[in-house]
């Protein structure tokens, strides 16, 4: 990590963020980023400064605040069907186990505590959570962890969008979560469990 970025005034805030727990409340409290003014990809900088963040901005404010206490900033990308959104999580170690931090305005979106034995355990958690209005399951892929000490820009801090570093993201080796046979076997959410997915923060 950059000393600059350790220097800068709005960063500091993220000092205090000393547990992932404090780090998941810090991330639920900032409004969630509707991209009202047009897309964006914010830098942990840029989420401060403009107070709101989506998925993989949070994702990267979070790693930011972990590699602030010792710890690796490692991403992670769920990825889905082409009908469905990606999502982007912020991995973190217990002892052995992972869990994960995570910005979504989705009721089941969310935090995973570090109760899973290996990535693949926590990404097949948000499995049958991930569906459509129509019940269509579509998680598909978990990228290997995306390890942000290993990008050569400035993601700490930099003022614009960085398109970049999420099409890298995008693009690093990805892992299938399912075979096309059980893809074939799937069955739909039901209407109780739409139900309750289509509960979301304003």
């Amino acid at each position: 990590m950059r000393a600059a970025a350790l220097r800068c005034a709005e960063l500091a805030t993220l000092r205090k963020l000393d547990t992932p727990r404090k780090i998941q409340d810090f991330l639920n409290a900032l409004p969630v980023n509707h991209e009202r003014g047009g897309e964006t990809c914010f830098s942990p900088l840029m989420v401060l400064r403009k107070r709101r963040a989506h998925c993989i901005e949070g994702a990267m404010l979070a790693a930011v605040a972990l590699a602030m206490h010792g710890e690796p900033p490692l991403l992670l990308d769920l990825k889905t069907t082409r009908d469905d959104i990606d999502h982007v999580v912020t991995l973190f170690r217990r002892g052995r186990h992972w869990g994960a931090l995570s910005k979504t305005s989705h009721a089941v979106l969310r935090y995973r505590e570090p109760a899973y034995r290996d990535v693949r355990e926590l990404a097949m958690s948000y499995f049958h959570e991930y569906f459509l209005d129509s019940g269509k399951k579509t998680l598909r892929q978990y990228s290997s962890p995306f390890d942000l000490r290993r990008w050569p820009g400035e993601w700490m801090t930099s003022t614009e969008s960085l398109w970049d570093l999420q099409l890298a993201l995008d693009e690093s080796p990805h892992h299938d979560l399912l075979t096309r046979a059980q893809i074939a076997q799937l069955r739909r959410a039901d209407a109780i469990e739409r139900k309750a997915g289509r509960i979301k923060e304003s």
